[in-house]
């Protein structure tokens, strides 16, 4: 059995920097440039001409009865056509600020020791993400971006607006205290959305020979995704639920796992 070894986080200093660069994207002009995007995550025009819209909200928006430009309708089906092709999670691992927050809590978490965990199942992000859609059909509005934590984030960087703070502070002392990655792990509808729109991507981790993986599954965010290569049923995660986040690799070079894009399944064939 190989030994493990630890490398410098090449998966998490890429995350890092296009987290970090699509927010300053939002905030900062550019020398010579100037604005290269206005808006925000949820609607946003990129270099005066690209207009990108979230699906998710596209859905509650056509849901509760809105009107939506024919610009705004193309942007949300570009954004979800190409999270579908790639697959997963990758929207929350890449692109979503909250991410830095949470990940910054089970950091912290790691740190000073705590042990608590209040055991939420992962389903119940399925439920709440069905809530909100039916929420928006039946109030006529986007139930979820009233309280969505991305939109409230993005704002308190970006205007200084407050009036969200607390919801923030809660969600970080929930995942910081009570429960290991209880927020991204288990309750948003917003992963929940991409794990169902990501169902069939075809960027995926991938195995190779039977290397150690327990660091790798201690790693991963979602490590039941794992659970079909591990046991050496599988070639690779087919789950909507990974996220593409490079942390399993990052933990262990030695464990045989890589990122690619398979465009074919390859039919997992039994030793004999």
């Amino acid at each position: 059995m190989k030994a493990m070894r630890r490398r410098f986080p090449y998966w998490l200093l890429a995350r890092r920097s296009v987290q970090l660069a699509v927010l300053a994207a939002f905030m900062y002009e550019l020398p010579g440039l100037g604005r290269v995007v206005t808006g925000n995550l949820a609607s946003s025009t990129w270099f005066g001409q690209l207009q990108l819209t979230d699906p998710f909200v596209a859905l509650q928006a056509l849901l509760a009865g809105q009107a939506l430009g024919a610009a705004a309708l193309i942007g949300a089906l570009v954004v979800a056509v190409a999270y579908a092709a790639l697959g997963g999670r990758i929207y929350c691992a890449w692109i979503c600020p909250i991410n830095l927050l949470t990940d910054l809590a089970h950091w912290l978490r790691t740190r000073l020791g705590v042990r608590r965990h209040v055991p939420v199942s992962r389903h119940v992000r399925y439920g709440v993400l069905a809530a909100a859609v039916c929420a928006s059909a039946a109030g006529s509005t986007l139930a979820w971006e009233i309280v969505n934590p991305i939109t409230l984030l993005q704002r308190e960087l970006m205007f200084g607006v407050s009036s969200g703070s607390w919801l923030l502070v809660v969600l970080f002392l929930f995942d910081l205290l009570y429960s290991r990655r209880g927020w991204c792990g288990h309750l948003c509808p917003v992963g929940a959305f991409y794990a169902l729109l990501g169902r069939f991507g075809r960027l995926q981790v991938g195995a190779s020979g039977m290397g150690e993986r327990s660091a790798s599954v201690r790693a991963c965010p979602e490590p039941q995704v794992l659970a079909p290569i591990v046991s050496g049923q599988a070639e690779a995660v087919r789950s909507g639920e990974c996220m593409r986040c490079g942390a399993c690799m990052d933990a262990n070079p030695s464990a045989g796992l890589g990122m690619r894009v398979r465009i074919v399944a390859r039919p997992r064939i039994p030793p004999a």
